[in-house]
């Protein structure tokens, strides 16, 4: 039996662990000599106070919904998928190899041909661990995290070489312009959002995708399957599921949606490939997928939380003396508290709970005696 409901799971928890959090984090910023009250109101004012800030946030938080969702999907089959990094650098490159490819008519058009690529490339660079997780029961972890410096050296490699652009820059040409993505500018100005707001209609996408790992997950044979080994995988077995059929599409789905992200990096905001378009965002899925409850509307809370963060850390480190180095804590802190210290909040919370329902169950009609 549960010790507290799904909500309290799903919701009070991750809240708590937050506020946490952001406590020893405002503490820190204290001692440095800053009013934590004062950058907080910073930090979230430069983040939602504005359009120009929330077209920065929910760029950010596009790229943490496609690195989570697929963090998340891998951890339904019980497997650490920590190269959100590679995989999202070669979906780059198949984004721009398709929109290179041809002078696109419609921005619509190239956007189903670069996701389908993008896609394609990420779960073809999750198959090869995948294959060797399942055939030869290589640690998931290992491999793909030296997949991602492989592919970090792959594309330095292409970016000044067969790939690379006019400039001396290590990034390829331009996109045509009927592979550039409509902006929030072009979509929605009347709501505020200004020409210099890189968010785009990749969010949208990531909405999308929000909602068809939901269906995958809990609506499909697949996705029960996927939940079954993760959950045990001698039960499984024992109900007929293939471990290694299970492993590699999991990890195809979780590398193909992290491979998504360079959609809105690469197509929507830099109109080309660079060196680095993932910065980051693959191991920020890591944490996202943790706070989420690896539950796609988890995920995209989380997502949208990291976005406020990044943005609210930019603005706070223009505004005041805090270093970008302290927002890097204010971050790492909440990965911190939300991961690696849940069980704290967790327990206590579960054990309160019990007690609550214990009590409920005492104070009420005993068995045999008519309630009135």
């Amino acid at each position: 039996m549960d010790t507290m409901p799904k909500w309290a799971d799903v919701l009070l928890v991750p809240l708590l662990n937050l506020v946490l959090a952001l406590i020893v984090s405002g503490a820190v910023v204290a001692y440095i000599g800053e009013n934590p009250f004062d950058a907080m109101r910073i930090m979230v004012n430069g983040a939602v106070g504005s359009a120009y800030g929330w077209g920065y946030t929910l760029f950010y938080a596009t790229n943490f919904i496609f690195t989570g969702l697929a963090v998340a999907v891998a951890f339904h089959a019980r497997l650490f998928n920590i190269g959100g990094e590679g995989q999202a650098a070669l979906g780059g490159l198949g984004v721009a190899i398709v929109a290179l490819a041809l002078p696109w008519p419609h921005w619509s058009l190239a956007l189903i041909a670069c996701t389908v690529s993008a896609a394609a490339f990420g779960a073809a660079w999750a198959f090869l661990p995948a294959i060797l997780q399942a055939k030869r029961g290589s640690h998931i972890v290992i491999t793909t995290i030296m997949f991602n410096f492989i592919a970090a050296a792959l594309l330095n490699y292409l970016l000044v070489g067969p790939l690379q652009g006019a400039g001396m820059s290590p990034e390829t040409a331009r996109f045509p312009e009927g592979a550039h993505l409509p902006t929030a500018y072009d979509m929605a100005s009347w709501l505020g959002f200004n020409r210099s707001a890189p968010l785009n209609v990749a969010f949208l996408v990531a909405l999308a995708a929000c909602v068809a790992v939901w269906f995958l997950i809990w609506r499909t044979r697949l996705g029960y399957e996927i939940r079954a080994y993760g959950h045990s995988e001698p039960a499984a077995v024992y109900a007929g599921i293939d471990p290694v059929r299970i492993t590699v599409i999991a990890m195809l789905i979780s590398g193909g949606l992290a491979g998504m992200m360079a959609v809105n990096a690469v197509q929507g905001e830099a109109e080309r490939l660079v060196l680095d378009p993932v910065q980051g965002a693959g191991f920020i899925g890591i944490a996202v997928a943790l706070m989420g409850r690896s539950h796609p509307f988890g995920v995209l809370l989380a997502a949208i939380l990291f976005g406020i963060l990044y943005q609210g850390g930019a603005e706070l480190e223009f505004e005041t003396s805090v270093p970008r180095e302290m927002v890097v804590v204010i971050q790492a802190l909440v990965i911190l508290f939300t991961g690696a210290l849940d069980n704290m909040v967790r327990d206590p919370v579960g054990k309160a709970f019990l007690r609550f329902r214990r009590a409920a169950d005492q104070s009420g009609p005993k068995a045999g005696t008519p309630a009135e």
